[in-house]
């Protein structure tokens, strides 16, 4: 059996607020297991499933030192539709990114 990636854990001071932030910006759904703890999944989803890679985000407790940093790259249908979904979740639409790269 091939190793897959079904999780991805993020930390935060505010693990409701961000949870909420990448349910909107993915047209997901958000669940907690407990304090503390958002959970990011698509509408139905049941665990395990290997055709989805789920979001948590962790509250954690210790004062940020640095920025908590993650780069994501994301697929979209259209410029349009990029365009409108970074306006609606208050980014710069100015800022869009339409090219296509490939990382080595």
């Amino acid at each position: 059996m091939a190793l897959q990636l079904v999780q991805v854990n993020f930390k935060a001071r505010d693990d409701s607020a961000l949870g909420r932030f990448w349910a909107e910006a993915l047209g997901w759904g958000v669940s907690s297991e407990g304090p503390g703890v958002t959970n990011v999944e698509p509408v139905g989803f049941v665990w395990p499933d290997p055709a989805a890679v789920c979001i948590d985000v962790v509250t954690v407790p210790d004062p940020e030192t640095v920025k908590y940093r993650v780069h994501l790259d994301l697929a979209t249908t259209s410029v349009a539709h990029q365009t409108e979904l970074v306006a609606r979740l208050g980014g710069d639409a100015d800022e869009v990114n339409t090219s296509r790269s490939s990382h080595a």
